[in-house]
């Protein structure tokens, strides 16, 4: 039997088992009828066996003799071949198939039927009597296609009548014409004790093909997940018994914990003064510090533990930062946000770029933060706000950068501290982007030359027009957009951890607003000193020309320094300026972690104060400065200021970190 179990019906009555192959002679139109009389009285004869005679010396050219009936009409024949496809036929009538079986001659001295009949030629046994007709089957649903059929196989004289279906436009179709035909199932009422006798037809190989392929996929995945769970990594994730990591033991009860952060001991006996002076003896004396000045407090208690020449003015560098923000937070709102705006102009179709005061506008996307200044406002959110506002085109944008008054470099500065390509500062304008870098994400990009004129052409490029100049923005003008800065406190915050001198200038020129004062070098100066005055402080010494510290000309004492961080730092409630004051010390770099002292305290002799020490260097040419707070080993909070002159910038600033670090290592009882 062929494998495929699928029935395979012929699209007509024709027997075309001995018909010539098609191209042969005869182009394979040879057609046999079988004999059906009485088939539409509903009588059933008996079929005569065909009579082949194998004229041509071959069983593939038989010639059978056939009675026709008259009473069956033919119908032109399709030339088809067993190795072309069948085209499907569709009923003339949309009635169910009728199916007439005849019962085929069973061999003699046989229990079963003999399948393999077709397959092979032997001797023609003796015809059985006629069975009686059969009442009509169950009905087969109509085929609506129909596959190419096998090749037939040859009549021979061993082959025995088969039975017929009859399709309800009287066409009748062989039943088992080709091989692979399922056979139909028998009447309902109970078969003959012969034919109940007989075997069952063979299971399909597909089935159990597909068994067996489903059997073995089933095997794989079982052995699979076998070996996967013998995996130390999978049994140690879903805990099984054979994990490495399984407990061997009985698993502990869960132990009560509490999450609470303790802040600095301020309760128990903090450093003695000799037992910190034998500690500092060494470290502080290094010759790589050149002039030293400095001090150190203990935060809880206010006592000073360690004194060096502390009243001495030294250049501070970035140090003076310090001063700044601490005036800033001193006497203005920690919210505090800077605008910039963009207002209608004088003539129709222009725009003006009003200058707020705030450097870290990013040019990066929408969506995109500035890792220099976190929460910056964004050049694109203000331009859409004037696309949206603006109501019909813009052919010109003009910058007004009236906030700011005087120079834009300081006395004591450099002069190639404010030239394009410089990386520490840029002219100190009201506006720009990105604090004035080329690249909005690196701290150490090279400035332009002129951000504020840079950004007022970037603008009018994005609004589709030209940049204008500067000018002077009409009063009460519209505003067509307005973007804000960061708060204050995180403004100081960024602006300290990268010692950016640029925002410190800024910020001191906002402080001189704040207090009516000019935004000027000289007023910034001014207004931080008298803030700090007013707060309490004592400035004897102290000389400032600038915010951000990049002037020799600064002069402060250690102590100055020491005595603010101090404040910051003191426990709560017992100084009223400490709630103001502290955001001053979450700006200050984390040795080893962050800022201007991420990449250093890697020496060995230092290491000891990665992740515990906090302060705010300060570097120019033969200065170096370092100001801020550190836990000691016993939890106790203190704040120092070191201040060297005269010492290699490298040098420098490894004996200064050591000194720190011994710091977090002194008990120094």
């Amino acid at each position: 039997m062929p494998e495929n179990d699928d029935p395979r019906w012929p699209s007509d009555d024709k027997d075309t088992s001995s018909a010539e192959p098609k191209g042969a002679k005869g182009e394979g139109e040879a057609t046999i009828w079988l004999p059906m009389s009485g088939m539409a009285n509903g009588k059933t004869e008996e079929l005569s066996v065909p009579k082949v005679t194998p004229e041509s010396g071959s069983w593939f050219e038989p010639v059978v003799e056939v009675e026709e009936e008259p009473d069956v009409p033919e119908t032109p024949t399709p030339k088809w071949s067993a190795f072309e496809p069948v085209t499907p036929v569709e009923p003339k009538e949309p009635e169910a198939p009728k199916t007439v079986f005849v019962q085929p001659v069973q061999p003699r001295q046989t229990d079963k039927p003999d399948w393999d009949q077709f397959d092979r030629v032997a001797e023609p046994p003796e015809p059985e009597p006629e069975p009686e007709p059969k009442p009509e089957p169950p009905r087969r649903p109509e085929q609506t296609r129909v596959e190419p059929p096998a090749p037939a196989p040859v009549p021979s004289a061993s082959m025995h009548a088969r039975p017929v279906r009859i399709e309800p436009a009287e066409e009748r179709f062989d039943a088992e014409a080709t091989v692979g035909i399922q056979r139909p199932e028998p009447p309902s009422q109970e078969p003959p004790a012969a034919e109940t006798e007989a075997a069952p037809a063979p299971k399909p190989k597909r089935k159990r093909k597909a068994l067996l392929i489903t059997t073995l996929v089933v095997v794989l995945l079982l052995a699979g997940m076998g070996g996967a769970a013998a995996m130390p990594k999978v049994s140690n994730r879903l805990g099984l018994p054979w994990a490495p990591n399984a407990p061997k033991g009985e698993i502990p009860k869960p132990a009560g914990v509490t999450r609470v952060l303790h802040g600095p001991d301020i309760n128990g006996a903090g450093p003695t003064k000799a037992g910190l002076a034998a500690a500092l003896a060494g470290p502080a004396g290094s010759p790589d510090l050149g002039t030293l000045t400095g001090t150190v407090v203990d935060a809880a208690s206010g006592e000073v533990l360690w004194d060096k020449n502390s009243g001495t003015p030294l250049t501070p560098a970035s140090t003076t930062k310090i001063l700044v923000v601490a005036a800033a937070l001193l006497s203005m709102d920690h919210g505090t946000q800077f605008s910039t705006k963009i207002v209608q102009g004088a003539e129709p179709g222009t725009v003006v770029l009003v200058a707020g005061g705030d450097p870290s506008l990013t040019s990066l996307p929408l969506g995109t933060d500035s890792p220099l200044y976190p929460g910056a406002a964004h050049v694109d959110d203000l331009v859409a706000q004037v696309k949206k506002a603006a109501g019909g085109k813009i052919s010109k944008v003009q910058l007004d950068i009236s906030l700011f008054k005087g120079p834009t470099s300081a006395k004591g500065w450099d002069p190639e501290d404010t030239a394009a390509g410089n990386t520490y500062m840029a002219p100190v304008l009201p506006v720009m982007a990105d604090g004035g870098r080329a690249d909005p994400k690196n701290d150490h990009s090279p400035r332009v030359a002129n951000p504020a004129a840079a950004l007022t052409q970037k603008i009018a490029g994005k609004l589709e027009a030209q940049a204008g100049g500067t000018t002077t923005a009409p009063k009460d003008a519209k505003v067509l957009g307005e973007v804000k800065s960061q708060p204050l406190a995180e403004f100081a915050n960024s602006l300290m951890q990268l010692s950016d001198n640029l925002m410190a200038d800024v910020l001191a020129r906002q402080l001189a607003l704040a207090k009516g004062a000019e935004a000027s070098f000289t007023g910034g100066a001014t207004a931080t000193m008298n803030v700090l005055k007013e707060a309490g402080f004592d400035l004897t010494g102290v000389q400032i020309n600038d915010g951000s510290g990049l002037s020799d000309q600064n002069k402060i004492p250690a102590k100055v320094l020491s005595e603010i961080l101090a404040v910051a730092a003191a426990p709560d409630g017992k100084d009223p300026r400490t709630p103001k004051l502290r955001p001053l010390l979450a700006g200050l770099p984390v040795a080893g972690g962050s800022g201007t002292l991420e990449k250093r305290y890697g020496d060995p002799a230092s290491a000891a104060g990665r992740g515990w020490v906090r302060g705010k260097t300060g570097t120019l040419s033969g200065v170096n400065t370092l100001a801020g707070v550190v836990l000691d080993t016993d939890g106790r909070m203190l704040v120092f200021a070191l201040m060297s002159s005269g010492s290699d910038q490298n040098k420098g600033r490894a004996a200064l970190d050591v000194v720190a670090a011994t710091l977090h290592k002194c008990g120094c009882r």
